[in-house]
């Protein structure tokens, strides 16, 4: 359930977006807040600027929170963010521990003002193999 403090936060986000824009980067704007309401961290897209595939705001700050917050604060932390974050970005936000996401924009929103933003080829995959070679430095390690 979206609170009205959950709009403002969201609202954050959005601005952060717009200023992204303003900077010559591209529209999509991010904040974490702790357990306690305070913000504690913000970041946009630098994907161009940075000539980083990766340096989308949600990823930046589950990278900031994986190594900033210990895992019961992150739990109880929040990621506000101006569109709904990409299989990448959830990924990271996943292994961060952070607790919760709350977005504007769905994906699917975001592709209907965006067509290019969902033109992603499909990867092909192919496995497993090599069971028994694999598993021996998986086994070393755990």
């Amino acid at each position: 359930m979206i609170t009205p403090a959950d709009e403002a936060f969201l609202r954050r986000a959005i601005g952060i977006a717009a200023r992204a824009v303003a900077r010559g980067d591209a529209p999509y704007g991010s904040l974490l807040v702790g357990p306690d309401g305070t913000v504690l961290a913000e970041a946009h897209n630098t994907v161009r600027r940075d000539d980083d595939i990766t340096a989308h705001p949600e990823l930046k700050l589950a990278r900031w929170a994986a190594r900033e917050l210990d895992p019961d604060t992150a739990a109880r932390t929040t990621m506000y963010t101006s569109c709904q974050p990409c299989g990448m970005c959830t990924g990271g936000i996943v292994r961060s521990g952070i607790g919760r996401v709350v977005h504007a924009l769905s994906t699917e929103q975001l592709v209907g003002l965006n067509p290019q933003s969902g033109a992603w080829p499909t990867v092909v995959q192919d496995g497993p193999a090599l069971f028994d070679e694999a598993r021996a430095p998986v086994e070393a390690y755990y």
